[in-house]
């Protein structure tokens, strides 16, 4: 038997420690301005995307601290390094939003049943300053959102609070067209509504992150038949796909080759394709030449898992 494994760092990753740092700095101060002007209008909309627009801060914070993290060396105990942290950090920032929709959630309720009035103007102005910020922070990040959960979490935020703030002006121009002072809460579970429908494709997917599930954007079946069409290979088992951060892939699998070790070339050539056609950077491949090995590696206890391209069980 042989093995071969490969870290595919030749791409070069855009680093958005910038970006999340006039992020965080535009939202904090929009915050600040937002919070007041919503206390002296007493406007629980502006309060409600306040305390949302400071969860992204937050949030902004946190996928920052991962994105930092996942630039650090592997260790001898931390051997991919701490990659990792950056689906955390995407699971936090999902679980962050759930909490602050409870929050905006359970104080439009309240006001709901007997709404104050509201300084519709006031509401106008500020809520429009907040689709200015938060346009220009999704901006920010608009070149990393496909390839990085992590960046497309904050992207998503902020494409996110755009759409509120701009709820929030259409409801401020009703309040002062009808004077109907309920529109101030039920825009806030509007608010709530458009929250949770962009936290939960976000949530969903940090947990298959973290649960170390195929990445969405590779199919295994189309991997797995790549590599069962290879020359010389007569099976494929032990086939296993996860990420390692919100933007590098790894893949073990073990190839039965009867006719013997096909040389250094087919394995760069291998881990090339899949760099290339998988974005799957960390490539480990174990080549067994008599078949039926991995029943004997694997002790035949019927235990371990063995997936070929014919889709069936072996040992």
């Amino acid at each position: 038997m042989a093995g071969a494994h490969h870290h595919a760092h030749d791409h070069a990753q855009a680093d958005f420690g910038r970006a999340f740092a006039l992020g965080t700095a535009l939202n904090l101060a929009f915050v600040v301005l937002e919070g007041g002007a919503g206390l002296w209008s007493d406007s629980v909309a502006l309060l409600a995307d306040a305390g949302h627009n400071f969860s992204d801060v937050i949030g902004l914070l946190i996928a920052w601290g991962g994105a930092e993290l996942s630039k650090l060396r592997p260790s001898k105990r931390f051997t991919y390094g701490y990659s990792s942290s950056s689906i955390l950090a995407a699971l936090a920032n999902a679980l962050l939003l759930l909490v602050a929709v409870g929050a905006i959630g359970w104080e439009a309720f309240r006001r709901l049943a007997d709404p104050p009035p509201v300084a519709g103007m006031t509401v106008i102005l500020v809520a429009a300053a907040g689709i200015v910020v938060n346009t220009a922070t999704a901006l920010l990040f608009v070149r990393g959102r496909k390839g990085d959960l992590n960046v497309r979490g904050a992207f998503l935020h902020m494409v996110g609070d755009a759409a509120v703030s701009a709820g929030v002006v259409i409801g401020g121009a009703l309040i002062l067209w009808t004077g109907t002072r309920w529109i101030d809460p039920v825009a806030s579970l509007l608010i709530v509504a458009v929250i949770l429908w962009s936290t939960w494709g976000l949530l969903r997917e940090s947990i298959a992150m973290a649960l170390h599930a195929v990445p969405r954007e590779i199919d295994a079946l189309h991997v797995e038949a790549m590599l069962a069409a290879l020359p010389g290979v007569s099976r494929v088992h032990d086939l296993h796909i996860w990420p390692v951060s919100t933007r590098e892939t790894a893949m073990t699998a073990h190839l039965v080759m009867p006719g013997g070790h096909p040389g250094d070339e087919f394995l760069i050539d291998l881990q090339h394709e899949l760099d290339h056609d998988f974005a799957i950077g960390h490539a480990t491949v174990q080549i067994e030449i008599a078949d039926g090995a991995e029943c004997r590696m694997h002790g035949n206890n019927g235990n371990h898992h063995n997936h070929d391209s014919h889709g069936a069980r072996h040992g």
